[in-house]
């Protein structure tokens, strides 16, 4: 009778065990590679050396594609966008969600110096799993204090999260980061965003390695509703 229980219990723990493993395989199986149409690139490798400290070796490779789950698309495009700078040198400020990636003339937006943000109302609570940002490409650049944070709310006080960071001597006074500077290219810089929840996305920056301007040409937005 006791050997009768013992084979029942194992088979059955067999059961249990063969069911967890399908439902974490199924669940893998669901994600797959996110579709990111890239922009012409404009040059190859650097055309002078860039001298800042802390900043990742510029690579010529394709991205490892992301995965993320099935259905997940651009919710950021033509979603309303706000600046800091409310008169921007060059564009307007709703050419960030436009669509339009690429680096020719007219199709960036330009801000004033020293820091500056621009916030993307998704209008509704998404499952965001990534943030794909395109400053400026033209020509190989890095960016300061680039922070990009998630919130509740538009005026960024409820429910914060900081999801990139390479501001390290918190000059942007939002905390020191520890993340790299980089190289801008054609791929933009893919941040993994983990599925955070939120409604609002700000980004900030504050000049470049060859001035004190601040570019945007689209940033993207992937996710899935989260209502």
């Amino acid at each position: 009778m006791k050997s009768t229980i013992t084979k029942i219990a194992v088979a059955f723990l067999a059961v249990i065990l063969v069911i967890a493993i399908g439902i974490h395989n199924k669940g893998k199986s669901r994600l797959s590679p996110l579709e990111i149409k890239l922009p012409r690139p404009m040059f190859v490798g650097t055309e002078k050396p860039i001298r800042v400290s802390n900043l990742k070796k510029l690579s010529t490779e394709d991205r490892t594609p992301f995965l993320a789950p099935a259905g997940t698309t651009n919710v950021a495009l033509g979603k309303p966008v706000t600046s800091s700078d409310e008169e921007p040198i060059i564009g307007e400020i709703e050419m960030i969600t436009d669509g339009d990636k690429e680096a020719a003339d007219g199709s960036y937006v330009e801000l004033g110096p020293s820091l500056q943000h621009v916030t993307i109302d998704l209008e509704g609570m998404y499952e965001i799993f990534a943030v794909a940002i395109w400053h400026y490409h033209q020509q190989p650049q890095v960016y300061f204090d680039i922070v990009v944070q998630v919130a509740d709310d538009s005026d960024f006080i409820t429910n914060v999260r900081t999801l990139f960071n390479n501001d390290t001597d918190n000059s942007a006074g939002l905390g020191a980061g520890t993340d790299m500077h980089y190289v801008e290219t054609n791929q933009g810089k893919l941040i993994d965003a983990k599925g955070v929840k939120a409604r609002y996305v700000r980004l900030y920056s504050n000049g470049n390695n060859n001035n004190d301007l601040n570019h945007y040409i689209e940033v993207e937005v992937y996710g899935k509703s989260a209502e």
